[in-house]
């Protein structure tokens, strides 16, 4: 059955287009426009903070991708986010993040931890940036979320040239003051080059940042122990309340 530590089965059939398919119809085009002018979309306008950072496999550490989070707050200590490919229009949703404050990670049980990761390094790195926002004006919320943890599920493993969302999720962790754990230079330079940034810069400015005591929990468990967690599908029997004819 699928695993998010192998490969996917053959893609679809088409033109090798990404995702395969045809371009919007006129009526499609009609349709959605008609639907932006009637409807609210309450919960997208939650969405207030565009991050771009990095993440790595938690069942492959030599895997590392550029995300873009998209962040909407439930209250002061949870946000969600919905995670794309790229900042661009015709970005793919690639999987969502949950990011929660220290004061609720610490009530999580151990086996739950281990599924989290840190953002302390991430941010201090200057790996973590808002986009076309300048460091002065986020950097309160910065500081905040320096102190917080992540989960990660990653849904289409782009970088492996899946077409659509192929397999079983994958566990993303986040870039970690270790050698395995940190982002490729190349990586770094390709995205401070678009944005006009430079991640030594905020590294510099966040120095005095202080994180979350990740090392004294189970977040980071790769970090601590060399192991990944990697996710198999199995067939298994329903739950019902009435037998199938």
């Amino acid at each position: 059955m699928a695993s998010s530590d192998g490969t996917p089965g053959a893609m679809p059939a088409g033109d090798g287009s990404v995702p395969p398919g045809k371009e919007m119809s006129v009526g499609s085009q009609m349709v959605e426009k008609s639907a932006q002018m009637m409807q609210s979309l309450k919960p997208m306008k939650k969405i207030s903070q565009h991050v771009c950072s990095f993440a790595i496999y938690s069942h492959d550490i030599t895997r590392q991708i550029q995300t873009h989070h998209y962040l909407a707050r439930l209250n002061q200590d949870v946000l969600q986010c919905p995670v794309y490919d790229s900042g661009d229009p015709a970005a793919r949703l690639i999987g969502v993040e949950y990011i929660i404050s220290d004061r609720v990670f610490e009530t999580l049980p151990t086996e739950e931890q281990k599924l989290w990761h840190s953002h302390g390094y991430e941010i201090k790195s200057g790996m973590w940036m808002n986009p076309r926002v300048p460091e002065m004006i986020e950097k309160g919320e910065v500081q905040e979320l320096a102190r917080s943890y992540g989960k990660f599920w990653c849904t289409w493993q782009v970088d492996r040239g899946d077409r659509l969302p192929m397999g079983a999720p994958a566990l993303m962790v986040s870039p970690q003051d270790v050698d395995a754990g940190k982002v490729k230079p190349e990586l770094i330079k390709q995205r401070d080059q678009k944005y006009n940034v430079s991640s030594e810069d905020l590294r510099k400015a966040r120095e005095g940042f202080g994180v979350s005591e990740a090392r004294k929990s189970y977040a980071d468990y790769w970090v601590k122990t060399g192991k990944g967690f990697a996710i198999d599908v199995k067939t298994t029997e329903i739950k019902t309340t009435a037998p199938f004819p």
